[in-house]
């Protein structure tokens, strides 16, 4: 289970950065590095969310087809206590 909060932390680190930069530029909208920097992340945050959806469950519905099910309905809602388990500080512990 250490590794799927690994997982989780990092796409979080990947998505605030994205984040940031998407507010950057809001402002500099002709900036052509961080244009380029977020491509950059949005393609590591695409890798390790396809990743996380391999390894356990989808965290949007674009990573939910799989050969023989609709795996988007399996995974834990916000709500129930399996995804929550994942939000916890240090790891769950």
């Amino acid at each position: 289970m250490n590794e799927m909060f690994s997982l989780m932390k990092d796409i979080s680190i990947v998505d605030f950065t994205m984040t940031d930069l998407r507010l950057y530029l809001d402002t500099h909208p002709y900036d052509a590095r961080a244009m380029e920097y977020y491509s950059h992340y949005a393609g590591i945050k695409r890798k390790l969310e396809k990743e996380f959806a391999m390894k356990y469950y989808p965290l949007s519905s674009e990573f939910s087809q799989c050969e023989n099910e609709w795996r988007w309905v399996l995974s834990p809602m916000p709500w129930e206590n399996e995804a929550n388990q994942i939000c916890m500080c240090k790891g769950g512990n």
